[in-house]
């Protein structure tokens, strides 16, 4: 089954770190990465650019609106994501405890609905 990793951290916090431990972070994630290329789960991933740069659109009385940010405020942004093929949610969890971020912030786990099927 394929799983969504979405990865919420505190932004304002991560741009605070001084410059070499942004970069280590950073290997941290490629080194992850790398990992779930070599075990054949990884289907996708890949950073967000901050969430000023998001836009939000919604449609009230047949009229889109949108507006610059996201839908809400939060202590957390979204960050990121993974998508990875696992076996079950307990194989999920696991790789889930292995991303940077959830030593400092959270990773949703979704599992992605096969439409398919």
């Amino acid at each position: 089954m394929k799983y969504m990793f979405l990865i919420y951290e505190n932004e304002a916090k991560f741009a605070s770190l001084p410059e070499h431990e942004q970069h280590a972070l950073f290997g941290e994630y490629m080194g992850f990465t790398e990992e779930m290329q070599a075990k054949g789960v990884l289907i996708a991933g890949d950073p967000l650019k901050e969430v000023a740069t998001a836009t939000t659109v919604r449609v009230k009385d047949g009229q889109m609106l949108s507006t610059d940010g996201p839908f809400a405020e939060t202590r957390e942004q979204l960050g990121g994501y993974y998508i990875l093929e696992c076996q079950n949610l307990d194989e999920a969890m696991s790789y889930a405890a292995q991303i940077p971020a959830a030593k400092t912030g959270s990773i949703e786990i979704r599992p992605i609905l096969d439409v398919d099927a």
